[in-house]
């Protein structure tokens, strides 16, 4: 509210519907102190969420997050119509919403944590990482990230612990919030593919209580197959959604939709539902599917089409979080190379006395790796790489995980007695996150914060590097300015 207060808006060419009714006496203050969370691909959330698909280029943002706002807003909000035009409401729907995701979110992060990286107190410091993510602005808007972040985790938490059908449930719910959502479909393959491979390493004697080859094999696909139908379901109804909104014979809509909203489709070119008869290009195409076409038509997105000079800024801008998740591939890749080349399918010394190492580089964490470096090497080359910081803090626990691991293995703050790491005279911290003792456990990244002198540079890099894009990010987005 303060940056929004004092910094004038930037003359974006943004979405910016017209509002259609007068704000009231109420929706001043929550306009004034909420608007700054609105900008960008907000609007097209709240709209979308207040008005429906109305345009074609809406199509590019899956369904969940409005549908999640309308409910609150026509909902557990209802009884603040009298005061609250629906855009406030759906406005203050999204802070309220975000809000919560966001800890439930760093809370399955850090159950995550435990259960892969069987380090607990890396595993809360990732999640205090996460509560101060160079992507904050984007957790606390009316975008998706929140929602996907929370769902993602939970699904990833799920299917560690082994309920499969709950982690579907969340992974199918995520790719019904964002589209990179049905990457995750490579976690449960991976988790079949890697038990059966174990399965068939077993002892002669062990052998016997398996059943057979083509069962375990039958078993193994139908599986894999049914729950990731589940996972792209989502993703498959909304295109055929559109398909029939914007291609089929339906009824003209053009008497349904507001005059302002006509005007402004006639202003910018924007495509409305069915008018006139006339068809997308999209609709003609042996696939039609609008994600992809409004992808590639509206915002040029495509492979290398982002490699220009004057895109410079913008690469500099995902430099950080470039290097910090290639640097965690290449510290996974370096410590356990024969893992990775066998794909982690083989197994183990470790495994097999029921003893795996844990920390950042343990077998189980090679799935996570190999999805961070996937989404990584996709944004790069095909997205508008800025939004890399935004894409992988809300998808990938590595960008956390590894930045505690840096901090808990370099820091001599954060050492403790009894650990693996050298004391280093007497422990800065109390007690540990996870401890039952009556003691309040002290926050280390406030610790950190507060004695910044006496840490190390590579600390400083790390918080740093989260510091300065959690307030730019403010700073920059709530007043239309170009960020991530």
């Amino acid at each position: 509210a303060l940056f929004n207060l004092l910094i004038p808006d930037h003359a974006a060419d943004a979405f910016s519907p017209p509002r259609l009714s007068e704000p009231g006496l109420w929706d001043v203050p929550v306009e004034w102190l909420l608007g700054g969370l609105s900008h960008w691909d907000a609007e097209h959330f709240l709209f979308i969420a207040e008005h429906g698909y109305l345009y074609e280029h809406n199509c590019a943002f899956l369904p969940l997050y409005p549908l999640s706002l309308w409910a609150v807003a026509r909902g557990a909000l209802w009884p603040l119509q009298w005061l609250l035009r629906l855009r406030s409401r759906l406005l203050l729907a999204a802070v309220l919403l975000n809000s919560l995701f966001s800890v439930l979110a760093a809370a399955a992060l850090f159950e995550l944590g435990c259960v892969v990286l069987r380090r607990r107190r890396v595993a809360f410091l990732a999640a205090l990482l996460f509560s101060l993510s160079p992507a904050t602005v984007f957790m606390a808007a009316a975008y998706s990230e929140s929602m996907f972040a929370f769902l993602a985790f939970s699904a990833m938490w799920q299917l560690e612990k082994g309920q499969s059908w709950l982690s579907g449930l969340l992974f199918s719910l995520a790719s019904g919030a964002r589209a990179n959502g049905l990457i995750n479909a490579g976690f449960f393959l991976y988790s079949r593919g890697k038990r059966f491979a174990l399965q068939l390493q077993v002892g002669s004697g062990s052998v016997r209580k398996l059943p057979p080859l083509w069962k375990q094999v039958l078993s193994l696909a139908s599986s894999a197959l049914l729950m990731c139908a589940g996972i792209f379901l989502p993703f498959v109804l909304f295109q055929y959604y559109a398909y029939v909104r914007f291609c089929g014979p339906g009824t003209d809509l053009g008497q349904t939709i507001p005059e302002p909203l006509l005007q402004l489709a006639r202003d910018k070119g924007y495509h409305p539902a069915i008018m006139g008869g006339v068809k997308p290009p999209w609709c003609s195409q042996g696939l039609p599917m609008v994600y992809s076409y409004i992808q590639d038509v509206y915002w040029n997105v495509g492979f290398l089409r982002y490699f220009e000079l004057k895109q410079i800024p913008n690469f500099l801008l995902a430099l950080p979080v470039t290097l910090l998740v290639s640097w965690a591939a290449w510290t996974y890749v370096s410590t356990n190379p024969w893992y990775c080349l066998t794909l982690g399918l083989e197994r183990t010394k470790s495994e097999e006395e029921g003893k795996p190492r844990d920390g950042f580089c343990c077998p189980a964490a090679f799935v996570y790796v190999v999805h961070a470096t996937a989404l990584l090497a996709f944004g790069f080359s095909c997205m508008h790489v800025q939004v890399l910081t935004r894409f992988l803090g809300s998808s990938s626990p590595i960008l956390y995980w590894f930045s505690a691991h840096l901090l808990q293995e370099h820091e001599p703050l954060l050492w403790r007695p009894g650990t693996d790491n050298p004391p280093s005279g007497k422990p800065v911290l109390g007690k540990s996150p996870c401890s039952c003792g009556k003691r309040t456990p002290e926050n280390p990244i406030v610790r950190l914060l507060l004695n910044w002198r006496l840490i190390t540079p590579l600390s400083k890099s790390i918080l740093g590097f989260f510091l300065c894009y959690w307030l730019l990010g403010l700073i920059l987005h709530c007043n239309f300015l170009p960020w991530t």
